[in-house]
């Protein structure tokens, strides 16, 4: 897939739902945090784009952010900087005017991922920071054999990381994000250890990917995963997860510097 064309851009999904719902389940984990500053190690001013609610943001120092949803540019803490309205694609700041940039979780949700990580590289003058889902290991989690259709989504909206490090040139670097036991940020792969909190329809709400399939689907999972939680046959196959400290799967950082 070419990193321009995404399904399910960000004009297709009604974020503040999305992002009211899941809430509880999507706090930053200090974990995440400390692999997002270290990537921005040594910059001071530092652009969040895709920013909404500031979700990590207290890994940089000095943050202008930029957000195109209302609702979310609303839900923004007092405490953090007020949200530009702007999209990735056209980005209303002068060449190399910070010193790091960010985009954590939303490039899937961009029109044209390559023209948004050009303007992001353009405005930055240091590192260029991506968190992102690698598709071609999303259906690698075992959630796959429960509900391929969600993981199948999150593999066609997510651009490749070989894309967008081409697309933000100079040099890059590929870093797999270790997910903790206790993950608090509840994406997919953050419950790989405990399965039973999946059965939670908040929990699941607090995925976007969840949001584009339909209620058939959602009640498969739900009979299925259940019924193998009773029997122990998803333990026998996966309960070694529940005492895994970290699971390495397709969270991941790109990282470019010029």
């Amino acid at each position: 897939m070419n990193a321009g064309t995404q399904v399910g851009s960000a004009g297709s999904v009604d974020h503040a739902p999305i992002g009211t719902g899941g809430a509880p389940c999507r706090r930053p984990d200090t974990r995440i945090a400390r692999f997002i500053a270290e990537a921005l190690a040594g910059t001071r001013t530092v652009l969040n784009v895709g920013a909404g609610a500031g979700s990590y943001e207290s890994a940089a120092r000095a943050v202008t952010a930029v957000a195109p949803s209302e609702s979310m540019r609303a839900r923004r803490p007092a405490r953090l900087t007020r949200a530009v309205d702007a999209v990735a694609e056209d980005l209303p700041f002068a060449d190399g005017e910070f010193d790091g940039a960010m985009t954590l979780f939303s490039v899937h949700q961009w029109s044209d991922v390559a023209a948004g990580l050009r303007e992001m590289r353009r405005v930055t003058s240091g590192p260029v920071v991506v968190l992102t889902c690698d598709p071609k290991l999303v259906r690698d989690f075992w959630l796959h054999e429960y509900a391929p259709e969600v993981l199948d989504v999150e593999a066609r909206r997510y651009p490749s990381v070989e894309d967008m490090a081409g697309a933000l040139g100079g040099t890059g670097s590929i870093r797999t994000v270790p997910i903790p036991l206790d993950c608090t940020d509840g994406f997919n792969e953050a419950y790989y250890g405990r399965p039973e909190l999946l059965l939670d329809p908040a929990a699941r709400q607090a995925c976007p990917a969840w949001s584009f399939i339909d209620d058939g689907v959602r009640g498969r999972f739900d009979e299925r995963l259940r019924r193998d939680l009773e029997s122990g046959a998803w333990d026998e196959r996966f309960g070694h997860l529940r005492t895994q400290e970290t699971y390495e799967g397709s969270l991941v950082i790109v990282r470019a510097t010029p």
